[in-house]
């Protein structure tokens, strides 16, 4: 018997110890098992390239409160993964299994496939980018994103699926260098919201609760990453549209405890494998890739 089995078998024992009756709300999963998928804010991602909790965590939590939750991981989260990476990792022999018994998904993706053709210069506060470039990346991600959902459909059909729109990631550059990018992140929210929309899946809009200025949750200007109130307002967003009146109350953020890239490994060498048949380590390639997100580079 496999651990994502033990969980399930485990939380099912646990809805007996539950009062009250959760049949009128449709969106309730009993026993939650949820799978978050994509880049570096699924993966919990800090201003200074660590990672400690982050919006999936903060939504893991907040379900726990309310509800049995027999399996939840952010292993199939990576940092610096496009929407063609996170298409790979579906259809990847790992993510078979977990994804088969998933019944809630979060996917954050499309941001790397944009942002990584803007220019950004954090001492000047500026900001530039190549339109027949954005052009052709986000119909990529639009192409990406269908597949993505339509594969999930498949994969993991007994799941809701949540995906997870974008904020204004560059609050610290001067106004009048906000608009042309902030027009490019709109664009790509509308093609993730469509996208949802035809495949039947719930979008989730972040945008508005962090605006243009939020240098209170992005407080790095070298870096588009979140802190944990930007990441609670993301978790939020997603509870909005779960189940409305369930919140991540600030007394509730978990105390922060970042970890390098290595120290995780090291951890995760001396706990063994979190899930059965998924590697507890990541590829060369993929360290390769985390270990340069240790520069400033505008990818989340």
């Amino acid at each position: 018997m496999n651990l994502l089995k033990k969980y399930l078998i485990a939380a099912m024992l646990a809805i007996f110890s539950f009062s009250g009756s959760y049949s009128a709300e449709a969106a309730i999963k009993i026993p939650a098992v949820y799978i978050a998928l994509g880049d570096s804010l699924a993966a919990g991602q800090t201003p200074d390239s660590k990672i400690d909790a982050g919006y999936t965590d903060l939504i893991a939590q907040e379900l726990s409160r309310h509800q049995p939750v027999a399996f939840y991981t952010k292993q199939l989260a990576f940092p610096g993964f496009t929407t063609k990476d996170v298409l790979e990792r579906v259809r990847s022999k790992e993510a078979k299994d977990v994804l088969a018994s998933a019944n809630i998904i979060t996917i954050s993706a499309g941001a790397n496939d944009l942002l990584r053709l803007v220019q950004s210069d954090p001492k000047n506060g500026s900001l530039a980018f190549q339109q027949i470039q954005v052009d052709f990346a986000l119909n990529e991600a639009r192409i990406n994103m269908e597949t993505i959902l339509e594969e999930l459909k498949v994969k993991a059909p007994n799941a809701d699926v949540y995906v997870m729109g974008y904020y204004f990631a560059y609050p610290h550059v001067r106004e009048s260098q906000k608009e042309g990018t902030a027009k490019q992140l709109d664009r790509l929210n509308e093609i993730l919201k469509r996208s949802s929309e035809q495949a039947g899946a719930q979008f989730v809009a972040v945008d508005k609760a962090f605006g243009d200025k939020a240098v209170d949750k992005v407080p790095n200007p070298a870096d588009v990453h979140p802190n944990i109130f930007g990441y609670q307002a993301m978790a939020n967003a997603f509870l909005n549209e779960y189940q409305k009146g369930w919140k991540v109350e600030k007394g509730e953020l978990p105390k922060a405890d970042p970890k390098s890239f290595e120290e995780i490994m090291q951890s995760q060498e001396g706990q063994g494998e979190a899930v059965e048949g998924t590697s507890s380590q990541p590829s060369d390639s993929m360290k390769e890739d985390y270990l340069a997100l240790l520069e400033p580079i505008p990818y989340i």
